[in-house]
Parts: C-alpha cells; structure tokens; sequence
C-alpha cells in the first residue's frame, strides 16, 4: 500500500476520509461503479471519478473492465486491489490458536486451525502468544512489509477503541493492543472473541443482506453478538454481548465471573459439562461413562463427538441446555426484533440437536408476531468464524472514520 496514503490515515486528512469511505464501501458492498459509488457516498461524479483514478496508480483500487448492461455505454467496475496489503487475525482459544492471513480484498490467503496452545492469564503465555503469531507471520509467502493490521480476539471485556482487555493480560496501565505492537512489530488491534465471531458470519458467513443480527456463542461460555442497522453494537466501553451472566437462575453453582445463578451456570459448554459428569457419576450412562469414572480429562470436543455419535446421554443433556437457552434467546427476539438468530461457537457443531430444542422454547416463549420476523440458523463457517472475523476486523479497524 502506498506509504503516502498511510500517513494520510494517521494525520486524518479529509482526502484520507474520503479514501477510507470509498474503500469501506468497496468492504462491504464489493465491486461497484463510480456512479453507484457517487451515490452511495454521496459526493459527485467528477469528485469520484478523480480519487478512484488517484487510488489507481496509488494501487489500492483495481479497474475490473466493463460491466455488461441492457443497452448504452458500459461503465467500468472498480473494485479493491487484492494485493495491496495482507490482514493477520488471532483467535485466542482456552487449548488451541488460530490465526489466518487476508488479502486486501477480504480472501483467506493462508490459515491454520488448532494450533496447540494452553491459554493462562499471565506474562509468559502473552508472550508465547506472541511467539506462535511472530512464527506463522515468517512462514508467510508474501511481502511482510504490506500486512497492515493485526487483530487478536480475546474473551471477556474489551474495548476496541481504546485498546484495553480489562479481563485477559491485563498487566499493564498501557493498552494491551499497544502492548502487542511493540511485541509483534506491526499494529495491533483487539477485539471481544465473540464479537469478531459475529462479524466473521456477517461479511462471509450466512448473512445474506439482514442488517439485524444477533449471534449467539455457546461454547465453554455464552455470550452474543448484536449488529443492528449493519452495524456491530460494541455499546459505551465495548461490553456489549456479556449474555452469560444475566442472573437468571436461584441456583448456588458459582460462575467464574464470581456470582452466583448466571444463565452461563445452566446453558453453556461447561454447564453440559457439569451436567455430564454429574449424571455419569448418579448411574447414567453414556460413551464417555468409562473415561469420566477413571478421572481422564474430557474435553467439549469430546461431548460434541459424543452427540453426533447418537449417544443417548449426551442428546439429552445437549436438548436440556437448547431448551433452557431457547427460553432467554426468546427474550432478546423480543426486545431486539431481529432478522437473524445465528447458533454459533462450539456447541453448533451439534447441529439440529442444539437448534431444534432452542426453536422450540423460541416459539413457546417469544411473542408470535415477533418471532415471525426472526430466522434461526446454525453457523455457516463454524470453527473457522472467530479467525474470519479476527481478519476481517483487523482490515475494517484501519479504514473507520
């Protein structure tokens, strides 16, 4: 990308914001003419006509030839240049890490899933974290001087704006994102793992065209993301979403958030988990029944294997958690009216046997004229959605007026 353009971004002059408008709808709407452009943007042709051919020799926008019309002139279609700058996105997960590299036009160029990784709050594993992303970055084949941004996902409350992870690798008084670009030697940009789920399944996943969206993350945790208007809702400080810890049960099972009754302690990965366990060692039985009484680790991923294995046990205790999540993701239909449900995260890999019980509480206990409006779909891109969504992050930071 040209150096020039960059500065221009960082000094924030008002040629720079029309080049970050022009290129946020270029993100968000892919190829288009400049007439369309002019009239989306709102400025005139000949305005537009003269950045696009800037941005043309620059090299961040592509004249893509002749768009084929009923009858009159062709116009030509512009479009991002794919090879003007590379996006690297993080995906923090408790045992694993993924991190994928996007050109600039939003294609996946390289990615690798389930790195090893044993996630601990501390110094050491913020640099090990560092180490693993400073390795992928060296065996990219492309120049590194055109990757642009980085954005790791972290779980917990995070500010994107300001940078701060006030619930993970929070040693410091600086920002953690500022933190990470001394280490890693590009910029860095942070995000709520959950939240860059949900913009994952917007820009390459299921949605096709809803503006009102909501993603729910049911994985060791719980918690949602809201796109309203097209737009993510990340509220004041960037703790929006934190679904999990609405009280909601007079139960006396403590949450790793400190409280007691949270909706995370009942519907969410480590609630199944808990449940699983509990039933085995009552006298139920299950697959996993002889793992669980010689005291092995199991693992989600190893429940989720269960279920799709038609194992009784684990098909119940998956409809109890749908059910009981059902009833409260009924809740936000209500207030929220959305188009879109999204079942995403791990426990989606169940497939129908999460989303069946959650359709059912829905319709019981959302308001029938509301609920109408409201599709419920699994997650299309599934394991793959926090680093699509960690990458197109990374790329969307740099260019928001």
């Amino acid at each position: 990308m040209n150096k020039q353009f960059l500065k221009e971004l960082e000094v924030g002059s008002k040629n720079a914001l029309i080049k970050k408008r022009i290129i946020n709808h270029y993100i968000y709407n892919g190829n288009s003419t400049i007439t369309d452009l002019s009239k989306e943007i709102e400025l005139s042709v000949p305005t537009v006509t003269k950045f696009i051919c800037e941005m043309c020799e620059e090299g961040y926008i592509n004249d893509y030839g002749k768009l084929e019309t009923s009858g009159g002139r062709y116009p030509n279609l512009y479009g991002l240049n794919p090879e003007s700058g590379y996006f690297v996105g993080v995906d923090l997960k408790q045992f694993t890490v993924n991190i994928g590299l996007i050109n600039f036009k939003g294609d996946m160029v390289e990615s690798k899933m389930n790195i090893p990784f044993k996630f601990e709050n501390t110094p050491e594993c913020m640099n090990n974290l560092c180490q693993t992303v400073t390795s992928f970055i060296k065996k990219l084949n492309i120049d590194k001087e055109k990757i642009l941004n980085i954005n790791v996902n972290i779980s917990g409350r995070v500010n994107p704006e300001s940078g701060y992870s006030y619930s993970i690798f929070n040693f410091e008084e600086r920002p953690l994102a500022e933190i990470l670009s001394e280490k890693l030697g590009y910029p860095v940009s942070i995000d709520n793992d959950t939240r860059a789920m949900t913009y994952g399944e917007y820009l390459a996943g299921c949605v096709q065209g809803e503006k009102n969206v909501i993603f729910i993350n049911i994985s060791w945790g719980l918690g949602i993301g809201i796109i309203i208007d097209g737009k993510i809702y990340t509220g004041k400080s960037g703790f929006a979403g934190e679904f999990g810890h609405v009280s909601t049960y007079d139960n006396e099972i403590l949450c790793h958030c400190g409280k007691k009754g949270c909706l995370e302690t009942e519907a969410s990965g480590s609630a199944m988990y808990r449940m699983l366990i509990e039933q085995v060692e009552n006298g139920a039985i299950s697959i996993l029944s002889d793992k669980i009484k010689k005291g092995e680790r199991i693992t989600l991923d190893n429940i989720i294997e269960a279920v799709n294995k038609e194992d009784i046990l684990c098909i119940d205790t998956v409809e109890e958690v749908g059910q009981k999540l059902g009833k409260q993701i009924a809740g936000l239909i209500n207030i929220f009216n959305p188009e879109m449900v999204i079942i995403g995260g791990t426990v989606s890999c169940t497939g129908d046997y999460i989303t069946q019980p959650i359709k059912t509480a829905v319709r019981k206990y959302s308001l029938n004229l509301v609920n109408k409006d409201s599709v419920i779909v699994n997650s299309k891109l599934k394991d793959k959605a926090g680093v699509v969504g960690a990458c197109m992050l990374a790329r969307s930071r740099m260019f928001e007026n």
